[in-house]
């Protein structure tokens, strides 16, 4: 690989760029640890990929906003280097598939051009944040959150407190109490409210998550004051980091923490570490996500034939809402699959660049919502749309499944999702076509049990499994029913009921239906259908899907495969050769004295103290396992290093490693703190140098 350089103009992001591409050429040269490599290729948002060799490369959109330029801008690159094809996800990002690693330094240097980044857009850090897509036009909102969903992203990105956690962190803002962003499944969700001085704030829910084992979020504040949401955050990082787990990936998420730690201990630590913020109070810009500019007033034909038509009454009752502002509708695009292919986003842009404004929002549900559409235009956007096969009716029903890409590029995918959800969606559409109006039960898909598909909070989920019968390997889906929103930080964990074969899984989805029409009292929602009858119940009525003795030859193959059904797991990379991974974290630990130097140079204190504290805890981390000590906390390693290294004598410190490094929670981020931690650290770097001889 040659020396790469750019030609952007903001000089952080260019930095960020070169140290990727120089990072993969060490790591092609076998330098940089695998497991290093992948957490920094990961936080620059290049995941590796089912197939050998290829990178899916995550886009990070705050709360889903993207513009018509930034939208063609990632379809050229697209086209350029990956697939030509963008795909929308259930956190509002856009990923692209089969991307060379040695490519994605150029790649993201042009997706900057149009100010869109890459960075912790994947790994363990504060991923994409997300909010309702309807913010800022929702006629109950009581105020628009997409100034504060972007005040988050602004504030964690690049930031010390959050670039090497054990996991990653999500963070959601609804736009009001219908949750529609899932407040109850994050780490930190805030619903919006106002107090009785009429002041903003937030009610705040903590340590909610999915995957394997989903756990629902628990309120922390009714109502906290919009200008601590900042602060409160950036303390929660920081008792994460250092308590969270770092070794077993299963357990490293926050709701595992306030498990184990309780509540309680989890709120104390956050209090505690509140003096160390950099910010003590934030007050929020309002005016960060202005108002996109309106498209013209324009004369527009009489489409009779379309204002007439079933299709369109259809697609404008389903699809079309009026907004706060009068006059104006926002108008929902479903997305099968959440695909769109990259001329057809060209041709979308050009569709819709006449009838709404310029800017677009993908939604949780892997679809698109257009703003400020007038009235009169509706018939003439239907019309613009229909031939692109983007005014299909049902946006948001139980028509529109939502689906992660499975085991189409997904290395953890157990069984295909995607050609699934089509069927699923296929058998609503010529079965139950009334449904397309239901908006209150929700299907959704996941490939594994992580739930990338969100299946754990749907009324009728599905996550890919297999079973084995007549000594092969069946795909299967393991059903999951009850799930869903409730509203204002309230939700239901779908509970598993039983698994199938994934062939069947459109008959469990006829055979759910047809009971639900048949034996819910009237106007009974799903929820208080599946809690009467219990989850037995629904068991065996399909109990008789779940049959093995009577499979057919189609059975023993995937939805979109025609090869015999085999699980498999992607490969990953490696670095050619394996490297002394002591060596590898003390020079981390140089790296990051450099970067302490480099913030205490520009006079940004707080970053240079959390900067110091990293090189702390790294160095330590690699003296210890020198030692053949390994700890899965940060805490675990400072208490480690006072037992090993400094209670022995090897190690002289004024005071236990714990004390010196604690001093962190302690103090004001000050000038004067600065200097004394700074210096503290690059005495203790100088111990380790000289014992080992460097």
């Amino acid at each position: 690989m040659q020396s790469f350089r750019t030609e952007l103009e903001n000089p952080i992001v260019e930095k960020d760029i070169i140290d990727l591409e120089k990072k993969i050429r060490l790591f092609r040269e076998g330098n940089i640890h695998d497991e290093k490599f992948r957490s920094l290729r990961l936080a620059r948002g290049v995941y590796g990929q089912r197939q050998p060799g290829v990178q899916m490369v995550r886009i990070k959109l705050p709360f889903g906003k993207v513009t018509f330029k930034q939208l063609l801008r990632i379809a050229d690159v697209s086209d350029e280097y990956a697939s030509g094809n963008l795909h929308l996800t259930t956190r509002q990002d856009i990923q692209i598939h089969y991307v060379s690693l040695d490519r994605t330094p150029q790649l993201w240097e042009d997706l900057e051009r149009d100010d869109i980044t890459l960075r912790e857009a994947c790994g363990n850090t504060v991923r994409n944040v997300t909010s309702s897509p309807d913010s800022g036009i929702n006629p109950n909102e009581v105020f628009d959150v997409s100034p504060y969903a972007h005040a988050f992203f602004s504030y964690f990105l690049r930031n010390p407190i959050c670039q090497e956690m054990g996991r990653k962190i999500k963070f959601s803002f609804s736009s009001d109490e219908r949750d529609t962003a899932y407040s109850y499944i994050h780490d930190l969700g805030f619903i919006p409210k106002i107090n009785e001085q009429g002041e903003r704030g937030f009610k705040v829910m903590i340590a909610g998550g999915l995957g394997a084992q989903p756990f629902l979020a628990a309120p922390i504040f009714d109502f906290l004051h919009e200008d601590q949401i900042i602060p409160y955050a950036e303390s929660l990082l920081r008792v994460f980091d250092r308590y969270g787990e770092r070794t077993n990936r299963n357990k490293a998420r926050l709701k595992y923490l306030v498990q184990k730690l309780g509540l309680d201990e989890v709120l104390r630590l956050v209090e505690e570490e509140r003096i160390a913020n950099k910010s003590k109070s934030f007050k929020i810009d309002r005016n960060t996500v202005p108002a996109p500019k309106l498209p013209e007033a324009i004369t527009l034909p009489v489409l009779d034939e379309v204002i007439h038509s079933l299709d369109y009454k259809h697609w404008r009752a389903t699809n079309a809402v009026p907004q706060k502002q009068e006059g104006f509708f926002g108008v929902y695009i479903k997305v099968s699959k959440g695909d769109i292919k990259t001329e057809l986003a060209r041709e979308l842009v050009n569709a819709i660049r006449p009838f709404a404004a310029d800017e677009i929002r993908i939604t949780q549900n892997q679809g698109l919502l257009l703003k400020f559409v007038r009235e009169d235009a509706l018939p003439s956007l239907y019309a613009a749309l229909k031939p692109l096969g983007f005014a299909v009716p049902g946006f948001d029903s139980i028509a529109d499944v939502t689906t992660c890409p499975g085991t189409d590029t997904c290395n953890l995918g157990i069984s295909n999702s995607m050609t699934l959800s089509v069927a699923l969606e296929e058998v609503i559409y010529e079965e139950y076509p009334e449904l397309i109006y239901d908006k209150d039960l929700k299907i959704k898909i996941s490939g594994c049990m992580n739930s990338c598909g969100q299946h754990g909070l749907a009324h009728i989920g599905f996550h890919g499994s297999s079973v084995k019968a007549n000594g092969k390997v069946v795909p299967a889906v393991q059903v999951l029913l009850g799930g869903g929103t409730v509203g204002n930080g309230e939700g239901r964990v779908a509970e598993r009921v039983i698994k199938a074969p994934s062939k069947r899984a459109t008959d469990i989805l006829r055979t759910l239906l047809n009971d639900y029409a048949g034996v819910a009292e009237e106007k009974e929602s799903f929820h208080s259908y599946y809690d009467r009858q219990g989850k037995d119940y629904f068991y065996q009525l399909l109990k008789p899907l779940a049959d093995l003795t009577n499979l057919k030859d189609e059975e023993y193959v995937d939805w979109g495969h025609e090869e015999t059904f085999a699980t498999a797991i992607g490969v990953g990379e490696c670095a050619g050769v394996v490297i002394d991974l002591v060596a590898t974290l003390l020079l981390e630990g140089f790296e990051k004295l450099e970067w302490a130097e480099a913030s205490y140079e520009a006079g940004a204190w707080s970053d240079a103290i959390y900067h110091s504290y990293a090189v702390f805890v790294s160095s330590a981390k690699a003296m210890l396992l020198d030692k053949g000590v390994s700890s899965s906390t940060q805490i675990g390693v400072i208490r480690e290093f006072d037992i090993n290294y400094v209670e022995n004598g090897e190690f002289t410190l004024p005071g236990t490693f714990n004390e010196v490094v604690l001093q962190i929670n302690k103090n004001e981020p000050t000038e004067e703190f600065a200097t004394a931690y700074l210096g503290q650290v690059r005495d203790f770097i100088a111990q380790i140098k000289t014992k080992k001889a460097l």
